[in-house]
């Protein structure tokens, strides 16, 4: 059996919440999250959920869609931007329609490269990529 390097699982270690209503969605960000080496949270579909998540799990990073069943979730990203948990946008909506106050978040526009997506993670929970690849992610 072959050691696995850092580069070959770059998010191990990592608790990842994802709160995503769209089950075919969820499922590919999760399989890749895994697959990346992170544990994942969820999928959850609506933001009780993610709240309910963000406040009794241990997170080093949520990926989190805007839109969760007809309500803006961005209550989810201000509760982890209070508990110093970085998050990440994957999302169809416009840069525009996320609050002022959460501008800076990374966003992901669906469909989302599931690359850039484990490229941002990186960046965002260790401030630069373990690989030399800058993430290409909408800032």
């Amino acid at each position: 059996m072959t050691q696995t390097s850092v580069n070959e699982l770059p998010l191990r270690g990592l608790r990842m919440l994802v709160v995503e209503d769209d089950y075919f969605i969820a499922l590919e960000l999760c399989a890749a999250l895994r697959a990346a080496g992170a544990d994942v949270i969820g999928p959850v579909r609506d933001m009780e959920s993610g709240l309910a998540a963000v406040r009794r799990e241990h997170i080093d990073c949520g990926v989190l869609d805007v839109n969760l069943q007809g309500r803006m979730g961005f209550q989810i990203a201000t509760e982890l931007r209070a508990r110093n948990i970085p998050a990440i946008f994957a999302t169809g909506y416009a840069r525009s329609t996320i609050p002022a106050e959460l501008a800076d978040l990374p966003r992901l526009e669906k469909p989302v490269d599931l690359a850039a997506l484990c490229r941002a993670v990186q960046s965002a929970v260790f401030g630069t990529s373990r690989r030399s690849a800058a993430p290409a992610v909408d800032r």
